[in-house]
């Protein structure tokens, strides 16, 4: 539930703290006074879209800041742990600070639990959190679909047990029928792929390439075609190295450096011998690598030259084909694996086939027990939705919801309508056409009142559910708004004294004059105060003797249904 609010700078609101808490919440105040802007205010906090012209005149921004009582954890704990941000303990539940501001320009932004955040986020905390019914939002229950989910909230765990059963065979179904299709559409494409990937693995297999041999081959092909250079180069170092003649060489003169210095009896020189024997050793051993090297280059030819050229030109082939030689060696790896999988596509649709006929069983199945379960909660509903709406000053009204066969979704196969009848013998008409606004109202609050049963909200937001009634149904009205917040947290925006009375908190939206710019402040009322409010509500006089009297009566009796 929502603990706390406060706004600042929003339409004629200057600054207001809201003090919220558990039960009945009712909002009063004169016309034009700002209650819509409470209203507004919780809509800010739960992502609704951000109007720059609610920012009251003059000002540079407004700002809603909200202090819910959260489970510490669930759902809530979770989106808010996503968005980044945390939960402040208290006691057994967990306190979510949420911010939203807007600009006089038309920027907006969101803090959830002390991090920035989208407005999406504040949606899926709304989703969690809140129930609104305001007079565009009464409009929802003409939808199809929010008849289908008021059914199913009503239904609780059976449907709830049957819909997820349907959905997951449904799902199941349905990614076996689009991979028949993508088979059956795509035949002719995957026949041509593996003909290519056939011809691809024969060239392939036939060069048994290895990995790194494009680079191997050029190297080995700039050195044959610069032979006779190389030859001339290596023969030139080896003689210096170590000359078959008479000629010095390095060989001989280090030989001839040691032994001079092998004569001397001095410790350092000695040392200085050693290097010298152990230079002779490399440049013997380095001769020795140029005359491998030689003899390589005299075993070559032209042959071997033109050998290495057409290997690489089918090397090269490879490359141009796939785009690298290890992307070749790739495809030869894996490409074995893809045409098996291309050349069974027959079998393969036919076993798909098979598991798809069972998985339509299945889903038959699952489809039939949850129309099964929808029209055993349909009658419950009926009876008892209409059963509410006699005692909401609506005594010859019928309600009916009817399932009956519909297009195949992901929500089942069936079509759900909540049908109004207002009057003896007239034929049941769906709320979308056969309810008025003060009608629709009551049948969406009975339809809470039923479901709250089965499905308790944490928080039930209503902006001037009591359009277009009075008297009696008002005071009924009031009165299922206290059954509500027995088990959860009921808000009201309201005219009607005979609904307020019923509150357990009772919030006055207060507007001044200064001459120039109006501003309201909201006031928590009790005792004479919210007496005299009340005696307001009911004749537009705060102190007249006969509405006090009567606000006293109201409140009596208010007071004693909660």
């Amino acid at each position: 539930m929502i603990d706390e609010m406060r706004i600042r700078g929003l339409g004629v609101i200057d600054d207001a703290v809201l003090p919220l808490g558990p039960g009945f919440t009712a909002v009063t105040g004169e016309t034009g006074a700002g209650k819509t802007m409470v209203v507004t205010g919780l809509g800010l906090l739960l992502g609704a879209r951000a109007d720059s012209s609610a920012v009251r005149a003059g000002a540079s921004q407004a700002s809603v800041a909200g202090v819910w009582l959260v489970p510490p954890h669930g759902p809530v704990a979770d989106i808010v742990t996503d968005a980044g941000g945390e939960l402040e303990p208290a006691g057994d539940a967990s306190e979510l600070y949420v911010s939203r501001t807007l600009s006089a320009e038309g920027r907006s932004r969101a803090s959830v639990g002390g991090r920035a955040a989208p407005a999406s986020v504040l949606s899926a905390l709304a989703d969690e959190l809140v129930v609104v019914h305001g007079q565009s939002d009464q409009l929802r229950l003409r939808s199809a679909s929010a008849q289908r989910d008021a059914l199913d909230r009503f239904g609780g765990e059976r449907i709830a047990t049957a819909l997820s059963e349907y959905t997951e065979r449904f799902q199941a179904w349905r990614a076996l029928d689009a991979e028949i299709a993508e088979l059956t559409e795509n035949r002719d494409r995957r026949a041509a792929e593996a003909a290519q990937l056939r011809e691809q693995l024969a060239e392939i297999e036939q060069l048994e390439p290895e990995a790194g041999e494009d680079v191997s081959l050029n190297e080995r092909a700039e050195r044959l075609a610069n032979a006779e250079e190389l030859r001339l180069s290596a023969s030139q170092a080896r003689t210096a190295l170590s000359s078959e003649d008479d000629e010095p060489d390095v060989a001989g003169l280090i030989a001839e450096a040691r032994r001079a210095l092998e004569r001397s009896a001095d410790p350092q020189l000695s040392e200085i011998a050693e290097t010298l024997a152990d230079l002779g050793y490399r440049a013997a051993d380095l001769a020795g690598q140029l005359s491998t090297y030689l003899a390589d280059l005299d075993e070559s030819g032209p042959h071997e030259l033109a050998a290495v050229e057409e290997r690489r030109a089918a090397i090269g082939g490879l490359i141009r084909q796939h785009g690298s030689l290890e992307q070749a060696l790739e495809v030869w790896r894996t490409g074995s694996l893809r045409l098996a999988e291309l050349d069974d596509d027959g079998d393969r649709i036919e076993r798909l086939t098979a598991q798809a006929s069972e998985a339509r069983s299945a889903l038959d199945a699952a489809a039939d027990a949850l129309t099964a379960a929808r029209t055993e909660a349909a009658a419950r509903l009926s009876d008892a939705v209409t059963e509410e709406l006699h005692a909401l000053a609506m005594p010859d009204a019928r309600l009916e919801a009817r399932v009956s066969p519909g297009t195949e979704s992901a929500h089942g196969r069936d079509d759900v309508a909540i049908l109004l009848a207002p009057h003896p013998g007239a034929e049941p008409r769906s709320v979308s056409r056969g309810a008025s606004g003060g009608e629709l109202s009551r049948v969406m609050l009975a339809i809470e009142v039923v479901i709250a049963g089965t499905d308790p909200v944490p928080t039930f937001v209503f902006d001037e559910v009591d359009a277009g009634i009075g008297g009696a149904a008002a005071i009924e009205v009031g009165r299922r708004l206290a059954q509500l917040a027995r088990t959860s947290q009921v808000i009201a925006v309201t005219h009607l004294a005979q609904v307020a009375a019923f509150a357990t908190n009772h919030l006055s939206v207060v507007k001044s004059n200064d001459g120039s710019v109006t501003a309201s402040s909201v006031t928590r009322l009790s005792g004479e105060q919210r007496e005299a409010e009340m005696a307001r509500l009911l004749s537009g006089l705060a102190d007249s003797d006969a509405a006090l009297s009567h606000a006293r009566e109201l409140l009596s009796l208010g007071s004693g249904t909660n």
